[in-house]
């Protein structure tokens, strides 16, 4: 009894970070900087409130790691990472918020990739599925959009490759499983925010917030995003199984397709939910057999 309510409640934490992460992209669409901007601020505001919340939980005001080279990997993921949210980022000015974030979260497919090339690790016949599946939904949702007839494709294009990075990015943080969850997020929020700055400058358009709006809603995006959603599913995802895992995070796209259709008016077609549904259900059967084959290996 006692287990079945820690599972329940784990994967009540890790829906509750999923859904919050789900609100990123409202946020992004709201705000006027730079994609690269956003990602700036993005991280620069979570920085303090990581030491804060480092001294509540660790007793520790510095992030400490096990090993040295967790450093190099973290900065390596970390570029990865900022390269994928400011894809992200733009492809939303000229694609829908459900398109964006659907096809952002078939990342899972380039991390069973990755693991086949560098790590030899063996292709299941379930992988193939949830490729397969995966890939016949995007480019249905690719096909069927608005944006394809109005000749914006390049939107949901952007998205596959923001896919890929966002699967880099997986692929090495997956790799540092016995470091502190806290440190690993400290590090990549802080080299994130290293490496986007340059990006920001060369992007140029707006980089600084200048109504009070534009601050609520970075720092909105920062603390309820950047910080909440990742902790709550750091911290959940290890404590329940790899289906109910892989369940819980389809909150994310659920939660942004959901709030797009309310706010911004983003209505989907019948064969575009047909599409989104195919979709969703190729990254949960490719999240499921990642995690099992994880699981196997430690």
């Amino acid at each position: 009894m006692d287990n079945n309510l820690h599972r329940t409640n784990n994967f009540l934490i890790l829906v509750l970070g999923a859904a919050l992460i789900g609100f990123a992209p409202i946020f992004v669409k709201w705000s006027m900087l730079s994609s690269s901007a956003i990602t700036f601020y993005r991280m620069l505001l979570t920085i303090p409130f990581l030491f804060f919340f480092n001294i509540l939980l660790n007793n520790k005001f510095l992030f400490y790691v096990k090993n040295r080279s967790t450093i190099f990997y973290t900065a390596f993921a970390s570029f990865a990472f900022t390269i994928d949210l400011t894809l992200w980022h733009f492809s939303m000015d000229i694609t829908s918020v459900s398109n964006a974030t659907i096809i952002v979260n078939s990342a899972p497919i380039f991390v069973a990739i990755f693991s086949f090339i560098l790590l030899k690790e063996r292709i299941s016949r379930g992988f193939l599925s949830s490729f397969v599946i995966t890939y016949i939904g995007i480019i249905g949702l690719i096909y069927y959009s608005n944006n394809y007839i109005n000749g914006k494709i390049l939107g949901d294009i952007l998205c596959v490759f923001a896919a890929f990075f966002y699967g880099v990015y997986l692929f090495v943080i997956s790799r540092l499983g016995k470091e502190d969850s806290l440190s690993i997020i400290f590090y990549t929020t802080f080299f994130c925010c290293v490496f986007s700055f340059p990006l920001m400058l060369i992007e140029g358009g707006k980089t600084f917030p200048e109504t009070d709006f534009e601050w609520l809603n970075i720092f909105l995006l920062a603390t309820l995003c950047q910080l909440g959603g990742q902790y709550f599913i750091t911290h959940g995802i290890t404590k329940i199984s790899a289906s109910d895992g892989s369940i819980g995070l389809l909150m994310q796209p659920l939660t942004a397709t959901f709030l797009a259709s309310f706010l911004f008016s983003e209505l989907l077609n019948v064969i575009q939910v047909i599409f989104a549904l195919i979709t969703l259900f190729g990254i949960y059967l490719a999240r499921v057999n990642l995690a099992s084959n994880q699981q196997k290996q430690s």
